[in-house]
């Protein structure tokens, strides 16, 4: 399949503008030009948790493999069942879990069973047994009203049932899933291989961890903080430090890169001012967008394709701001980095949480403001700012559990307006 180039992309959109561009059209026409990597690998199950899988599982057996009991108790017939008697049942057996009946329940008779078992033949109803009267060993009472015909029976299949797809292509894999694979007696499935991700940093004054700060310069978080979101993402990652801004360095950088990753995230280097080198190289190497985004924190951005001894990568030109760096990462590239993967990138999910912050805000962009979201004595979700939302102040997000999203079209919000709320935990 022929990619198209990102001029094809957005001659698609009306009105575009590479100076105005919306949280909601960047979104898209990034979506529109990742494509998946196609590399699959197999792993045991045991090592496949959070890995995304690379084709549906379709069930081998029917899952329970037969009707059972969902109760200790007795399975009886339903139509013995007459409302408004009471019923004495002679009971005729017994079976546990990996057990089965071979008898046949006749009228009036029971069978004491486990749950788990086998439902005996002839027979569709379970009674627990604290439901039940004068049990002894040969007989049990049924008080009218207790039990209707069909309740405490587990259909053969009810969970799963043979042919049917257990688990869909795309699925990044959990722990339940994992057990799920193993109720299906699956041993091996076949992954998404991981990507490889290389990221740095530009800036002459940046300084790495355990280097001297010399006057001037700033220690460099952006590597660590996108070391951690692409770590909890499952990528394969590769740290390629702080590149200075120096022609020959960055091109070599760029290179290194995309010759051995399969995307590139960088920080800094893409707004307005003196990183011309970075945006030249991004430009010399490939197929690329330099955007305006009307977000905030986190406007300028770059995106595109670039590529080096017949070999590409995606990059993504992130903000040099610490907070601005996270906020592009969690809205734009979080989700281009899934897709690339094969996973089912499904939208970040919004909660609605009451504001106990009055929060200035001009439409004709998107906000993300930190916050901290807690219950109520009533256990109503309120949320309040963190304080300082400037997009340099990397302890707001530090505090935050969550990001308070308004829209482009949302004004100033009110102390007790409704807002809409991304949570941190569970971001993969």
């Amino acid at each position: 399949m022929t990619q198209l180039s990102l001029s094809d992309i957005v001659s698609c959109i009306s009105g575009y503008d590479p100076h105005a561009m919306t949280v909601e059209r960047a979104q898209a026409v990034i979506r529109e030009f990742i494509h998946p990597i196609e590399a699959v690998e197999k792993l045991p199950i045991r090592s496949a948790l959070s890995r995304v899988l690379a084709q549906d599982i379709v069930s081998r057996i029917d899952v329970p493999a037969h009707d059972n009991s969902a109760m200790d108790g007795y399975a009886l017939r339903g139509e013995d069942l007459a409302e408004g008697r009471e019923l004495r049942l002679q009971i005729i057996g017994e079976v546990h879990a990996g057990d089965r009946f071979t008898g046949q329940v006749g009228p009036g008779q029971c069978v004491r069973i486990m749950t788990g078992a086998p439902m005996p033949a002839g027979c569709d109803t379970v009674i627990p047994q604290e439901l039940t009267v004068d049990a002894d060993q040969s007989a049990v009472t049924v008080p009218p009203g207790r039990v209707r015909a069909g309740d405490n029976r587990r259909l053969r299949g009810e969970d799963l049932a043979l042919g049917s797809v257990a688990l869909p292509r795309g699925r990044i894999l959990r722990p339940s899933d994992i057990g799920l694979l193993a109720s299906l007696g699956v041993a091996e499935i076949p992954v998404q291989r991981r990507l490889r991700v290389a990221f740095f940093s530009t800036g002459d004054e940046l300084r790495s961890v355990g280097e001297p700060l010399d006057p001037g310069c700033v220690y460099d978080s952006n590597r660590y903080t996108l070391y951690g979101m692409l770590t909890r993402l499952g990528c394969d990652i590769i740290d390629m430090g702080v590149v200075r801004d120096d022609p020959v360095a960055m091109e070599a950088a760029f290179r290194s890169a995309c010759e051995h990753a399969d995307a590139v995230i960088t920080s800094g280097g893409v707004s307005v001012g003196a990183a011309d080198y970075t945006k030249q190289t991004m430009t010399k190497l490939g197929d690329m967008l330099f955007w305006k985004i009307g977000m905030r924190p986190g406007r300028p951005m770059a995106f595109g394709r670039i590529a080096s001894q017949d070999r590409g990568a995606y990059l993504f030109g992130l903000p040099g701001n610490p907070v601005a760096v996270m906020v592009s990462f969690y809205f734009f590239v979080r989700d281009a980095l899934l897709r690339m993967s094969g996973a089912d990138a499904s939208p970040l999910p919004r909660l609605q949480a009451t504001s106990l912050s009055a929060i200035r805000k001009k439409p004709g962009r998107t906000e993300y403001q930190r916050g901290i979201l807690a219950p109520d004595s009533d256990g109503v979700w309120k949320v309040k700012l963190t304080g300082a939302q400037g997009s340099g102040i990397l302890r707001s997000m530090s505090d935050a559990n969550c990001i308070i999203v308004l829209d482009d079209a949302q004004g100033d919000v009110a102390a007790g307006d409704p807002v809409q709320v991304v949570l941190f935990d569970g971001l993969i």
